[in-house]
């Protein structure tokens, strides 16, 4: 007969969910929540006994939009003096990403992962690119962050004419309907408008039946010239015509978009995914998120592959929102409260799962963290706390997901991720030598 489960009981933990908080609080768990409650009721019915010590446990984080291959540009000098949009991916990630391989994606998949994971953030949702080896790039990723790191994803390959546009296709499509589990699903990726000619677009069309695209739109306004130009119409309108924008597509920046062209992907149910601070680094623009929102567009947030915390993506969002309304009441913590669940309902639809809250039948995926409130701290103005009091400093000293303890005080638990993370040097040695050879 076999031994029934250990159940794992966290207790005398501050418990908040961005909906419910409790002051002094226990969870029962093993890979989902069995039971919550205030620590005066609680019973140990044998449970492994875990001592929060009066830390915050809240879900960890979701990254809406991400390019992980981006990591291995950390400290790579290139020649680099751009003048436009356009410059800055010619001088420097066009040559990166062309000379990236399968073994390259998987190590900068353990590298960038575990950055993620020490921030709390173990869903992402990337937009991978690899020149030297587009047929797969998503598995090797996939390997990298499900199979070594155990962390959520949900890929795509970055289709472009400037790679084998039959192999970007192959790529998304036989990924996306081999992969749909609670771990790893797939998107269709696109780079953007001005990267894809009529013909890709029919081409990416005949395939795509009901597969969602994730693609930056209108993150220069070079985009959206060049649409213009080319195709005299807008790029939401170009992407409608073909047939591409389904339900739960990805439309990534959208600094210039038109009015009509925020009620096609309304219309179309697609969300908007803001990356401000990559905005402000590639002097673009800033995002008019409030538009979006009044718009009724559902709004998620990402990094870009700028940075690991989506503390700070969170909170320059409200901030630069401030400066491009000039208003400092133009986005308040409710309407980031709403993109982070946003964020949490979308990962959760498309891995067939429930994330984001601590509650009963929810998968165990969240972290603790030191936070001394100096003020009161109550279920009504929690959130507030968090934002102005945690987000600016925030590092979680544990991280679980599906109940495994996957960093323990601020160090991350797994030897073989350890042992991965010193050879992916070896592998962001060979990628640079390769550019710098180009």
């Amino acid at each position: 007969m076999r031994d029934e489960k250990i159940m794992n009981a966290l207790i005398n933990v501050r418990i908040f969910d961005y909906e419910n908080y409790i002051e002094s609080g226990y969870v029962v768990f093993d890979e989902h929540v069995q039971e919550v409650g205030k620590m005066s009721d609680f019973k140990n019915k044998g449970y492994k006994v875990i001592d929060g010590k009066g830390q915050l446990l809240m879900p960890n984080f979701v990254c809406a939009h991400s390019h992980i291959y981006s990591i291995f540009a950390r400290g790579l000098i290139l020649p680099f003096n751009p003048k436009n949009f356009q410059e800055i991916l010619d001088q420097m990630w066009w040559k990166i990403d062309r000379e990236i391989d399968n073994p390259v994606s998987y190590y900068s998949g353990i590298a960038a992962g575990s950055e993620f994971l020490l921030n709390g953030v173990t869903t992402i949702i990337d937009h991978h690119a690899s020149g030297k080896d587009i047929l797969g790039s998503l598995t090797a990723l996939k390997k990298a962050l499900d199979n070594t790191l155990h962390l959520r994803s949900i890929l795509c390959f970055e289709t472009s004419d400037r790679y084998n546009i039959n192999e970007c296709i192959k790529e998304n499509i036989s990924f996306a309907n081999r992969y749909h589990t609670s771990h790893v699903s797939g998107l269709f990726g696109m780079h953007a408008s001005m990267s894809l000619s009529e013909e890709t677009l029919k081409k990416i069309s005949k395939k795509l039946k009901d597969l969602p695209i994730h693609i930056h739109v209108a993150e220069s306004d070079m985009d959206v010239v060049d649409s213009e130009a080319k195709y005299h119409t807008s790029i939401i309108e170009r992407l409608d015509k073909h047939n591409l924008i389904n339900e739960d597509s990805l439309i990534v920046h959208g600094v210039f978009l038109s009015d009509k062209e925020l009620d096609i992907i309304k219309k179309r149910k697609a969300y908007m995914v803001v990356n401000t601070t990559s905005n402000l680094n590639n002097a673009v623009g800033i995002t008019d998120i409030k538009k979006f929102i009044d718009k009724g567009i559902p709004v998620m947030v990402g990094n870009d592959g700028l940075s690991s915390s989506m503390a700070i993506e969170y909170q320059n969002a409200m901030y630069l929102t401030h400066l491009k309304n000039a208003s400092p009441t133009a986005l308040n913590v409710s309407h980031i409260l709403t993109m982070i669940n946003n964020a949490y309902d979308y990962a959760s639809r498309r891995l067939g799962i429930k994330l984001g809250k601590i509650k009963s039948g929810y998968v165990s995926d969240f972290m603790l963290v030191n936070y001394t409130p100096f003020t009161e701290m109550n279920s009504g103005n929690a959130f507030g706390h968090i934002f102005y009091g945690l987000f600016p400093n925030f590092r979680p000293n544990d991280v679980y997901v599906d109940g495994k303890h996957l960093v323990k005080s601020g160090e991350l638990v797994s030897p073989k991720v350890k042992t991965e993370l010193i050879e992916s040097r070896k592998y962001s040695e060979t990628l640079w030598k390769r550019v710098k050879e180009k």
